[in-house]
């Protein structure tokens, strides 16, 4: 009779083949109310990897969250092998409040890894550190630009790590990014804990775009059925060479005005490629904005008017593929 690992979430026993709706309690309304962020377990009956799918660690960032909601109403959450966690909205004060901060005014991003008598923001994070990091293998964090920058859908990775590499081409963004942990991130606090962790970034704030969801399904797809607890069936058209980013520049306004774009996101540019125009309300001035590098554009500012100095365009120069040999396999 085969033994099973025991799986303990939240103080409830996940059993074989079982699931469970939990909600990590992290905080109090001034009304008293607590705030609790939903947590959906589903364990199979075989072992295998725990998968954690989360989003809304800003809470205007949707994209994640309807990636996630339809990973759940799929059922794909449900794994014939090992366990998957699913937080939908991590930052649930700034999903109610429609913000990205939570109420004192952080980035539950850059409260890593918490204290338990620390700000609000580095509470949430405490209880996280401490009731789901040490159960899970994988994580797959979901997040889109801020403001009004448009990320075109990309995984961030450090690239030294080949392993954390090599799943973010199982994942097959169109875009592989190297971008270095950040102090006091959950990136950071998970690589520091062993765990291998994907950053995804798509879209914008308070949308639902279309082509980021199904960027975002198809990457947990294929991560599914490359950890073994899920099979699918691909379509061979998807598949895709990643650009690879190691190096990149932010493009700037030179003056103040309203901007209009003039290239899409995600388009291949070179020194000189006129990317958006800077105008004035009185049509006494226009001024291109230029690229100052060859690369591809992989964000967009889209907000109607600029300050002097505002970040416009991201650009970043391509690079052969870094993965390494060894793990070649993973993706094949």
């Amino acid at each position: 009779m085969q033994k099973h690992k025991k799986l303990v979430i939240l103080g409830h026993e996940i059993l074989p083949g079982r699931g469970a709706e939990l909600n990590l309690d992290v905080a109090k309304l001034h009304t008293s109310t607590p705030i609790q962020v939903p947590v959906i377990v589903h364990r199979a009956k075989n072992d295998g990897p725990t998968l954690l799918l989360m989003a809304g660690m800003h809470g205007d960032e949707i994209n994640g969250m309807e990636i996630i909601r339809r990973v759940i109403r799929k059922g794909w959450n449900r794994p014939n092998a090992g366990t998957v966690i699913c937080i939908p909205v991590f930052n649930i004060f700034g999903f109610l409040n429609v913000s990205r901060e939570l109420p004192d005014g952080r980035d539950l991003n850059r409260s890593f890894p918490g204290s338990n008598s620390g700000s609000l923001a580095s509470q949430f994070a405490y209880h996280f550190m401490k009731e789901i990091a040490p159960v899970v293998d994988y994580v797959i964090d979901f997040h889109t630009g801020s403001a009004q920058r448009n990320n075109f859908s990309q995984i961030r990775c450090v690239f030294s790590d080949e392993e954390s590499l090599a799943l973010a081409q199982v994942f097959n963004p169109p875009f592989i990014i190297h971008s270095s942990y950040i102090s006091k991130s959950i990136r950071e606090s998970m690589n520091k804990r062993k765990k291998k962790i994907l950053l995804f970034e798509g879209g914008k704030t308070n949308s639902i775009e279309e082509k980021v969801v199904n960027e975002g399904l198809d990457g947990i797809k294929r991560m599914l059925e490359h950890l073994q607890m899920r099979t699918f069936k691909f379509d061979n058209s998807l598949n895709r060479e990643p650009i690879y980013i190691k190096n990149s520049r932010w493009i700037r306004a030179s003056h103040a005005g309203m901007f209009c774009l003039m290239v899409e996101n995600g388009a291949q540019v070179s020194v000189g490629t006129v990317l958006g125009i800077i105008t004035d309300p009185f049509g006494k001035i226009e001024r291109k904005v230029k690229s100052t590098i060859d690369g591809f554009v992989f964000c967009v500012n889209e907000t109607p008017v600029v300050n002097k100095g505002d970040a416009l365009f991201h650009v970043g120069q391509a690079i052969e593929n870094p993965i390494v040999p060894d793990y070649q396999e993973l993706y094949i």
